[in-house]
């Protein structure tokens, strides 16, 4: 064997260790609280005796603890630390961003994404579909709370607290239109089916469908919402088009943490 060959094996086994140990890690990420070391274990594929060297080790650097009356594991405080620094990087507009031009280049419509602002929704990112539209839509444009699908989706999952100066705003003259009742069937609806269907509610002609992305260090969601003409939002297509959008939103809200 040559010194390149040894090199190389020693790298492997040192890359092979460290996924030995991140089985042992997600086992306790899975287990959903402190487990036994049999439970680790079980839950990593491996024999106890190898689990208890792996749980020494991470132990001594603060990845994992062991409770001493009960002689449970759980994550330890440099895990702790280390999560909340990685979630604190996470950059949750450009993530999102990434998938809903990946869902644009899969269903061909525009896509947008927006997050809250003091005004009511944002667009942040706007991305143009192969199908014409008959509309501009420009980065920074706010969107009305109950026309839009994006609005209702905030409207549904923000505390009433941040959303009543916006819809005071909105439903002068509409009281009638938008009873208290109506406005408390809109949150439950859009909570229990997961999105938002409007036809021609901003824009004459345009249906939209929205749908929340949620992060784990972030109360306030994000909304993707992708945009059809009309003439195309056929029963079926529009099917296919929200399969695709919650595909979209669920792997965002996982990438970032979000443990539904």
């Amino acid at each position: 064997m040559t010194e390149t060959d040894s090199r190389e094996n020693g790298e492997r086994q040192g890359i092979q260790s460290v996924e030995m140990a991140m089985r042992v890690l997600l086992a306790l990420e899975t287990g959903g609280g402190a487990l036994s070391l049999s439970a680790i274990a079980q839950a990593s594929g491996m024999q106890p005796s190898k689990v208890h060297r792996y749980l020494v080790s991470l132990g001594r650097i603060g990845l994992t603890s062991q409770d001493p009356a009960s002689g449970l594991y759980d994550f330890g405080a440099a895990m702790r630390r280390m999560g909340a620094e990685s979630l604190r990087r996470t950059n949750e507009v450009a993530v999102a961003s990434g998938h809903a031009m990946q869902l644009r280049d899969r269903t061909g419509h525009s896509v947008n994404l927006a997050v809250w602002g003091d005004r009511g929704p944002i667009v942040v990112s706007w991305a143009y579909g192969t199908r014409p539209l008959p509309l501009t839509v420009r980065v920074g444009a706010t969107l009305p709370l109950l026309t839009s699908s994006v609005g209702q989706v905030f409207l549904a999952h923000l505390p009433e607290s941040l959303t009543d100066e916006v819809l005071g705003g909105e439903l002068r003259g509409k009281e009638a239109e938008w009873t208290s009742e109506r406005l408390a069937a809109t949150r439950a609806q859009v909570r229990e089916e997961g999105h938002v269907v409007t036809h021609s509610g901003v824009i004459p002609g345009i249906v939209s469908v929205a749908a929340p992305v949620f992060a784990a260090n972030d109360p306030l969601p994000l909304a993707v919402s992708v945009v059809l003409p009309e003439s195309l939002a056929t029963a079926e297509h529009l099917a296919e088009v929200t399969g695709e959008l919650h595909d979209t939103v669920a792997a965002a809200s996982h990438e970032l943490g979000y443990l539904s």
